[in-house]
C-alpha cells in the first residue's frame, strides 16, 4: 500500500513510536551509568587544554553540535574531523587536551586511525560507544556505553536511537560541566552577544536609556501648562518631576493630562496654571541606572506602562527609557 493511503492515525502512530522508542533508549542509557561518567566529567572539568570531539558520520555530526554545546558553556571545544585530521588536521591538537570520540560501534576506520596519535600524546580518550567492547573501547581512557537495543525504524538500520542518546549523553555531560563549574546564565550570554539571550542579559538600561538635553524634567513648582508643553517639545509622552534635591518626586503623562482635562471639562477653573505637582503621580516606578534592560521591560509589561524614569542609588534622575527603546534593542 502506498504510504499516502494510510489512514492520519496510523501516521500519527509512526511518529509517537519514534519519540517513544527514543525516549526508551534515553532512560536505559541513564540507568546504565555508572562511575565512568563522573570520571569522564572530573577529567573535562580538570583539562587545561581543549576538548576534542570528533566523530564520523552521524556521530560525525552528533560531534559537531557536541563540541558547540561545550564551547558555548564554559568548556573550550573544537570539532575534528577525522577525514581531516589525518591530512593535517591534527595540528590542531595539544598536548593538554582531552579527546571526546564518539562512534556508535566503535570500530569506525577513520577514528579508530586517530587513536594511535592520540595516546603516543597521552591524552586521556572518553569514548561514547554503542560498543563497549570494540577497538575504540578497548583504547580508551574511559567508555561511556551509548549502546541500544535497535534502531527506531522498522528494519533497525538508520541512526535514530542510537543518534539521540549518544546527543544525550553528550548533552548530560556538558550540562553537568555547567554545574561543576558554576556557569551562569550571564556567562552564557558573553559567549552569545548577538543573539537574543546575549541581549537581554549583557544589555543595561544605561545602554539604551535617554540623557541629558534629552529628558523632559521640570520641578515640582512647574505650571501644568508649561509641563504639557514640554511633552510636546521633548516627544517622550511624559514628563518627570524632580524635588528640589533632583530625586524623582512624580511623573505627568499625556495620559494624565487628557483625564485631568475630561475631569474639569464642566468646571470654570483653569487648571493650566496650577503647579504639576497637584496633578502629577506620586512615588512612580522607576529604573536603576544598573538594571537589565529586560528588567526595565518586565516592570513596563506588570505595570501596564511604556516609559520609565531612571535613577542611580540616591533616586537622582538620570534618564528616562521608553518601550520603543528596548523595542529597538530587540528586546520587545
Amino acid at each position: 500500500m502506498n504510504s499516502t493511503e494510510q489512514n492520519d492515525s496510523t501516521i500519527h502512530a509512526w511518529f509517537d513510536d519514534v519519540l517513544k522508542s527514543e525516549s526508551a533508549a534515553i532512560e536505559r542509557a541513564a540507568k546504565r551509568a555508572g562511575p565512568e561518567v563522573v570520571a569522564a566529567i572530573r577529567t573535562i572539568g580538570t583539562c587545561t587544554g581543549r576538548l576534542i570531539v570528533t566523530g564520523m558520520g552521524k556521530m560525525g555530526c552528533i560531534a559537531r553540535k557536541a563540541a558547540g554545546t561545550f564551547s558555548s558553556t564554559g568548556t573550550p571545544a573544537i570539532f575534528l574531523d577525522p577525514a581531516d585530521a589525518i591530512h593535517g588536521g591534527l595540528g590542531i591538537v595539544g598536548a593538554d587536551d582531552v579527546v571526546l570520540a564518539i562512534s556508535n560501534s566503535g570500530e569506525t576506520s577513520e577514528v579508530l586511525e586517530l587513536i594511535p596519535f592520540f595516546i603516543r600524546l597521552k591524552l586521556p580518550i572518553i569514548a561514547v560507544t554503542g560498543g563497549t567492547k570494540s577497538s575504540l573501547a578497548r583504547q580508551s581512557t574511559i567508555v561511556i556505553d551509548s549502546s541500544v537495543e535497535s534502531e527506531a525504524d522498522p528494519d533497525s538500520l538508520v541512526p535514530t536511537n542510537s543518534s539521540t542518546v549518544a546527543l544525550a549523553c553528550c548533552d548530560a555531560l556538558a550540562v553537568a560541566l555547567i554545574r561543576l563549574r558554576g556557569f551562569t546564565k550571564e556567562d552564557f550570554a558573553i559567549f552569545h552577544p548577538g543573539g537574543n539571550l546575549g541581549r537581554k542579559l549583557l544589555l543595561k538600561v544605561v545602554d539604551l536609556m535617554h540623557a541629558g538635553e534629552q529628558l523632559p524634567i521640570a520641578t515640582e513648582d512647574c505650571s501644568l501648562g508649561d509641563a504639557i508643553k514640554m511633552i510636546s517639545q521633548k516627544k517622550m509622552g511624559t514628563v518627570i518631576v524632580e524635588d528640589n534635591a533632583g530625586c524623582l518626586s512624580g511623573i505627568l503623562t499625556d495620559g494624565d493630562v487628557r483625564r485631568i482635562f475630561e475631569s474639569t471639562a464642566n468646571s470654570l477653573a483653569n487648571p493650566l496654571g496650577e503647579s504639576v505637582a497637584a496633578f502629577m503621580s506620586r512615588q512612580p516606578a522607576a529604573a536603576s541606572v544598573d538594571d537589565l534592560a529586560a528588567t526595565a521591560l518586565n516592570l513596563m509589561e506588570s505595570r501596564h506602562i511604556s516609559v520609565l524614569p531612571v535613577v542611580d542609588p540616591d533616586r537622582k534622575i538620570v534618564g528616562i527609557i521608553h518601550l520603543h527603546d528596548l523595542i529597538r534593542g530587540g528586546l520587545a
